[in-house]
């Protein structure tokens, strides 16, 4: 049986396609589309075939035992400053490195902002930690791009990671740098 999650240095198309064959496929892959990465190695690639534990290995969400809490501050209490898209909840714990990185999702120190609780409001359920937890994956989803990391996801009716133009380029890029 697959494990949940894997993880892996991968240098090359070959490399890419021989740990495909015999360890995928999956899904979901991951990787960074910036150099240095944030939060994973330099070539490291994130698979996994549940889209919520790949962004939770990610973030290492139980490692560093993340937890979505209230905040501690009343959103309607205008006498603070604070900005006007940040909503009573956050994630304790967060990722110091992505601190640095511009998401709709979030501000540094892991505030949430309104596009968590739009997507509850969407979802008609009501603002828990879980429903938190679950709205915040779904709207990271959405902005993973912008944080600078590739999502492959399943497209066209296919059960895994659309990945095949990407393994081309870098098939094509590998031979003109003469890796292969």
């Amino acid at each position: 049986m697959q494990k949940d999650i894997q993880r892996d240095i991968l240098l090359n198309s070959e490399e890419f396609k021989g740990f495909w064959k015999e360890k995928g496929p999956f899904k979901f892959a991951l990787t960074s589309m910036d150099f240095p990465p944030v939060l994973l190695e330099p070539e490291e690639w994130i698979f996994s075939n549940d889209k919520i534990m790949l962004f939770k290995d990610l973030m290492q969400f139980d490692q560093k035992k993340m937890k979505i809490v209230q905040a501690a501050f009343n959103p309607e209490n205008q006498k603070i400053l604070r900005p006007d898209n940040l909503i009573a909840w956050k994630i304790n714990n967060f990722p110091e490195e992505w601190n640095a990185l511009i998401c709709d999702v979030f501000v540094p120190e892991g505030h949430l902002t309104l596009a968590v609780m739009d997507r509850v409001s969407m979802n008609k359920t009501k603002a828990d930690a879980n429903t938190i937890e679950t709205s915040f994956f779904q709207c990271l989803e959405n902005s993973i791009e912008q944080m600078g990391y590739l999502l492959f996801k399943p497209e066209k009716g296919s059960k895994y990671a659309g990945i095949r133009k990407y393994l081309s380029e870098w098939e094509h890029d590998d031979k003109e740098a003469e890796v292969l």
